[in-house]
């Protein structure tokens, strides 16, 4: 198979298994969103949406964010990973949102990345699943997934991006990268497949068998 081969029956593949994926960070609005995807780094979603609904009870604006310091905010995160930076990076967002941007969240890359704490993997997050732009944030999962399916040579988080942008429509990369990610932490695990294992993977192989060298 070429890669194009590939690509196209893991969409289509993945599609049949995950035809509406669901957002797996709960939140109501763009501002949660944001703020339940900066907690995630490093940490799992269950963990992040164990913490978030007592933080989102106080603070869940820019404007109660903003009110309290990061020794406030820390309680509330304090059993997820890195939680001392991301309590101040959460003080430091909130703060800038009212400063910079009346207290909404920008729905553009540029500015979601000077926000404190905001990398582009958390903007291309919530320019997807908050304002439907579309974006392929590209996750541990996704980047192990690209490599092992040989749609990507998985040199890099930015290269796996890169390629992928490139092999799918433009209009399925928001559906996609959830796709992925659900597969990958449903059959495709770090040390649950070998490359071989997992349905699309084992598929994969057996077509290179059947062609040598695709």
């Amino acid at each position: 198979m070429t890669k194009t081969e590939r690509a196209d029956y893991v969409a289509r593949e993945l599609e049949r298994l995950y035809p509406n994926p669901p957002i797996p960070l709960d939140h109501t609005d763009p501002f949660t969103l944001l703020v339940a995807v900066l907690l995630s780094a490093q940490c799992t979603d269950k963990a992040v949406n164990k913490a978030t609904p007592a933080l989102f009870a106080r603070a869940g604006t820019p404007e109660a964010m903003a009110a309290m310091t990061p020794e406030e905010i820390l309680p509330y995160i304090r059993t997820l990973g890195l939680a001392p930076g991301k309590s101040k990076a959460l003080a430091g967002l909130a703060r800038m949102l009212i400063d910079k941007h009346g207290g909404r969240v920008p729905a553009d890359f540029e500015a979601l990345e000077e926000l404190p704490g905001v990398g582009h993997k958390t903007a291309s997050v919530v320019m997807a699943q908050a304002f439907g732009v579309p974006a392929f944030p590209v996750d541990t999962h996704i980047h192990r997934l690209a490599a092992r399916w040989k749609l990507s040579d998985g040199s890099s988080v930015t290269q796996t991006e890169r390629d992928l942008k490139k092999l799918f429509p433009k209009v399925s990369w928001n559906a996609l990268h959830l796709r992925i990610i659900f597969y990958g932490r449903e059959y495709c695990t770090a040390r649950g497949c070998d490359g071989k294992t997992c349905p699309i993977c084992a598929h994969l192989a057996q077509a290179a068998r059947r062609r040598p060298g695709a």
